[in-house]
């Protein structure tokens, strides 16, 4: 692998900064009416600023030397005067910019969860659920904290940095060319230090994300941990990303706390520069103490926006490592999208054929080679073999979760590459070995796919999934409020509610994917019943490894090895005594060892 010289590192690393920039400022677009009215209210904040000294130090030379009060008591309410209009501004101004920049903060976060949302399921294979939140959390927030709370006094301590050199420049060429000299060390130093910054907080922003992934798995296994006496491990290994962090974040502040010095010592030097040139040349003549005294104060203005300015710019560095990480997932390519001209899919008649399908989850990886497979309308079609032979990919490629790799699927003679993803999905209904609820009441779990249906459906899809008894006897029956996956509810009673999710769609094609797994002998007799009534009238496909729930389907798939090796109906399946036949006997107990390797 060819590594780019440093000229070109660099160059690279600017058009991405570039890049970065100018994707940000695309979020100011619909806020154009409002951006000169904040921009007016930062440049009379400024203003305000700016003619503070230049008249304190013409006071000195023009009414205090010559002892009038009273023009120096009518120039100190006018001064008063002035400020109170700046403070009126400056609060405008941080009111329209905070205004503007949540509004615009919402819609960034809109984006990545409506992106996350959309992108497909191959994506999330090589993705961590924690370290897309930290992209939506973490690093929205970063750009919160450096753009959201400081970009007002940012802008605003540019504007006044711009009146005090004009005003400096204005009242005495030579020691407004004094107070800019270290101006040029300022920009050195301040690039330098971004540089740095840059980098170390780009490791931060990686680190918090590799932080936020493992937090978000080990919570979510935290049973799983302590059955398995893993909990000092995961200690450790959370321990080493934490210390990770901690150190990378150690050097970002360590450079930090390097450069605010820096800038402190320029603008000490800066002072004394004033103070002694500026000393001279009113012992000379040359000045009045009036024009020195104002500089004195336009020289300690100047450098505190160019302090706060340097610090918003390190702060600045972090949101940028930030918004690059966002940007990186929004232009995540959607690799399943409709075709230009899909078409609305049709109500089903639920005819599925895979014709010589072949599919990898990498292309260098077959999983599914050379499937074909017919099911008529309303056919039940079981699919059975080892964990890993394709059975779920197979099932994946009917609503279109992946595309195929070769071959086509089609429903009705129709290629689902050629219809709508939403039109498709909308005719299947899909009951999972681990469905998942969500918090929210148990009505609003079964109308999960059709978030408007009346409480007389919700309540019939129940009774057809044989869960609205047990519903009906919790505290607040429909209304009890669920927690997080369900709880407290069982597996068995989490996946009735499924059924009855699916039941409430009405789907003319139904995927089952080893709905009767993990759940107790009582309940699997009420999930079977549900499934039966379910299955009526509709084609469906089953994944089970208990090939007793199978007996009654119209085909019988073996599945090895990503092949369809057999295929028939139970009966036929039986009388070959072939791989189904060992496999059923096995799990039935008719023979004591099994000829074959699932």
């Amino acid at each position: 692998m060819r590594v780019p010289s440093p000229v070109v590192a660099s160059e690279q690393k600017a058009t991405r900064q570039l890049s970065t920039i100018r994707r940000f400022l695309q979020y100011f677009q619909p806020y154009r009416k409002e951006i000169p009215i904040a921009l007016a209210l930062i440049l009379i904040g400024a203003a305000t600023q700016a003619v503070g000294p230049f008249f304190l130090g013409w006071s000195l030379d023009h009414l205090i030397a010559q002892g009038n009060l009273q023009g120096l008591f009518l120039l100190l309410g006018g001064l008063a005067l002035i400020y109170l209009i700046g403070v009126t501004a400056i609060r405008g101004q941080i009111l329209r910019v905070g205004w503007i920049m949540q509004r615009l903060l919402a819609q960034l976060r809109q984006d990545i969860f409506a992106k996350i949302q959309s992108l497909p399921l191959s994506f999330f294979d090589r993705s961590e659920a924690g370290d897309l939140m930290s992209r939506l959390l973490n690093d929205v927030s970063t750009v919160n904290q450096a753009f959201g709370q400081t970009v007002a006094q940012m802008l605003g301590n540019l504007f006044s940095l711009l009146g005090i050199v004009i005003a400096m420049l204005a009242i005495n060429l030579q020691l407004g060319l004094i107070s800019n000299l270290a101006v040029p060390l300022m920009i050195f130093t301040t690039g330098l230090f971004a540089r740095w910054a840059r980098a170390r907080f780009r490791v931060t922003r990686q680190t918090i994300g590799d932080l936020s992934a493992k937090l978000e798995e080990d919570i979510g296994s935290v049973k799983e941990a302590q059955a398995f006496n893993r909990v000092d491990l995961n200690i450790e290994e959370f321990s080493l990303l934490n210390a990770a962090n901690r150190d990378a974040n150690v050097q970002a502040v360590a450079i930090t706390a390097a450069f605010l010095p820096s800038i402190d010592f320029l603008n000490s030097l800066a002072t004394a520069g004033v103070l002694a040139y500026g000393g001279y040349l009113a012992v000379t003549g040359a000045a009045t103490v009036g024009v020195v005294t104002a500089f004195l104060l336009y020289v300690q203005q100047f450098f505190r926006p160019i302090q706060i300015l340097s610090q918003f710019y390190t702060q600045a560095q972090s949101a940028f490592a930030g918004l690059e990480r966002i940007f990186s997932l929004l232009d995540e390519p959607a690799e399943l999208t409709d075709a230009a001209n899909a078409i609305e899919m049709l109500p089903l008649r639920g005819e599925v054929k895979f014709e010589q399908v072949t599919f990898g989850y990498s292309a260098d990886q077959l999983v599914l080679k050379g499937v074909s497979l017919h099911a008529e309308p309303g056919q039940m079609i079981a699919l059975v073999g080892a964990t890993g032979a394709g059975k779920s990919t197979i099932i994946n490629l009917i609503p279109r979760f992946y595309d195929v790799s070769g071959g086509k699927v089609t429903i009705d003679d129709v290629d689902v590459r050629n219809v709508t993803q939403t039109s498709l999905r909308r005719q299947i209904g899909i009951v999972l070995q681990d469905n998942l609820l969500f918090s929210g009441t148990v009505a609003e779990n079964i109308a999960f796919g059709q978030p408007q249906a009346s409480q007389a459906a919700i309540e019939a899809a129940a009774q057809a999934a044989n869960v609205h008894e047990f519903i009906t006897s919790l505290s607040h029956g429909y209304t009890t409020q669920l927690g997080e996956r369900g709880a407290p509810l069982s597996q068995g009673q989490r996946q009735l509610i499924s059924i009855a999710r699916a039941v409430l769609i009405d789907p003319r094609i139904l995927i089952l994917d080893e709905a009767t797994s993990s759940i107790d002998t009582r309940t699997e007799a009420l999930v079977q019943a549900a499934i039966a009534r379910l299955l009526e009238n509709r084609t469906s496909f089953v994944i089970a490894h208990r090939l007793s729930t199978v007996i009654q389907a119209d085909q019988v798939l073996v599945i090895q090895q990503g092949q369809i090796v057999e295929q028939g109906t139970h009966a036929e399946l039986i009388a070959q005594q072939g791989v189904y036949a060992n496999l059923y006997a096995l799990q039935l107990g008719k023979t004591e060892e099994s000829v074959i390797s699932i």
